[in-house]
């Protein structure tokens, strides 16, 4: 019933609706601003910087996972980063979100990368308690930072 599959560069419209149903799902739906076109840039060039796995049940679009390298400098080797994981609400239940930890993971392990990291809203307990059902742990002690938009230009513009 469920098959996990990489993406190709056709799923870019439903890659794009699928990170519109998370935004609106995490409150945020006005921020997300990415464009198909985009997607296909970053998932689908000659230099991927982005990879998708699709989820379907039954041959139905029912989820996704986009993920990256990371590196470890203190370990001297790369790490999955999951930027985002979602399921439709109706295909939840079925082991789908599951299933794409246990793909990714398998991947890292195969590969030899020593982490898999990503990030979850501190309000989404649902989340929190099915991550760490499944092993992960919470670093509370680490902040995530961020520069962007004006900020970033100011930055950036202290550089030669």
């Amino acid at each position: 019933m469920l098959s996990l599959r990489p993406a190709v560069p056709t799923d870019a419209p439903l890659i794009l609706d699928y990170i519109r149903e998370l935004a609106d799902y995490e409150r945020e739906p006005e921020a997300a601003v990415a464009t198909e076109a985009d997607i296909r840039r970053y998932a689908f060039s000659d230099h991927p910087l982005v990879k998708v796995t699709m989820a379907e049940w039954d041959g139905q679009p029912a989820g996704f996972a986009l993920w990256f390298l990371n590196f470890s400098t203190w370990e001297g080797k790369p790490g999955l980063y999951l930027e985002d994981l979602f399921v439709r609400p109706a295909f939840r239940g079925k082991g789908i979100g599951k299933a794409l930890l246990q793909h990714l993971a398998a991947l890292a392990v195969k590969e030899g990368w020593t982490r898999f990291q990503w990030q979850v809203l501190d309000w989404n307990t649902p989340a929190i308690e099915f991550y760490e059902a499944h092993g992960a742990k919470v670093l509370h002690p680490w902040l995530t930072c961020r520069v962007e938009g004006e900020a970033l230009a100011r930055l950036a513009g202290g550089a030669d």
